[in-house]
């Protein structure tokens, strides 16, 4: 498993990096210091999971996360406990308080080795239902698996994602969503919406051959005619 160290402090990242050594199935592919060196890591290296420090100057370790498109697993590294209860709402790995333990570290990696048990790989660009991606909405944040959305809405250039009992706004058009969600899974019903197909429901006729569906939630969205030839092919035999 590839991972990466982000702390400001350097010698905080050489004990991390000493406490890693003890497990040979741990490929520390990078270090930083600062968001900006992490963001370059990251497209860089692809990490499988990063251990990442909370409180660093310029950027926290929050706001790196919000800054990314794709968000690697996160083990949250930090002196302090206060953001534990955040941490855990946002479906990170885990979170580990300095000094840290061997013991709650070896934890850490099992739980980060379960969650990238799948085989990476490299040459998809495509997202699917496992990535999960970092949102914020004011002081509230989340790590939220993109099989947990049930669709996605156009705000002019923002667009606003509706998953459990949040409606969030992301600073990403929906043409930018589209291109870089699995088109499988993530279909772009019409202008205004693209619905993630395991939460229909029903799908009902509507408008001379073209389609209305029901999701899990209630909502109805309508495909445009344009749209509703292919969206028969892709649940079709």
């Amino acid at each position: 498993m590839k991972v990466l160290i982000v702390d400001d402090s350097r010698l905080a990242r050489n004990e991390l990096r000493r406490l890693l050594q003890k497990f040979p199935v741990v490929e520390i592919c990078a270090e930083a210091a600062n968001a900006d060196q992490a963001r370059e890591a990251i497209r860089e290296h692809s990490p499988e999971t990063i251990f990442l420090d909370i409180e660093m100057p310029g950027e926290n370790g929050f706001e790196l996360l919000a800054s990314l498109d794709r968000v690697p697993g996160v083990i949250f590294t930090t002196a302090y406990d206060e953001f534990a209860v955040q941490a855990f709402e946002q479906n990170a790995v885990d979170y580990l308080v300095k000094p840290i333990d061997p013991g709650r570290l070896e934890k850490a990696l099992d739980r980060a080795m379960n969650q990238s048990s799948v085989p990476r790989r490299e040459t998809e660009e495509k997202m699917g239902p496992e990535d999960q991606v970092f949102v914020k909405d004011g002081e509230k944040c989340w790590f939220v698996k993109l099989k947990q959305i049930r669709f996605f809405v156009t705000y002019g250039n923002y667009s606003k994602i509706y998953f459990d009992d949040e409606k969030v706004l992301v600073n990403k058009s929906l043409n930018y969503l589209e291109a870089r969600l699995n088109p499988r899974r993530f279909f772009r019903a019409n202008r205004q919406f693209i619905i993630n197909l395991n939460h229909v429901k029903q799908i009902h006729p509507w408008n001379n051959e073209a389609f209305r569906v029901e999701m899990n939630c209630g909502t109805e969205i309508d495909i445009s005619r344009r749209k509703s030839q292919r969206f028969k092919e892709l649940l079709s035999f």
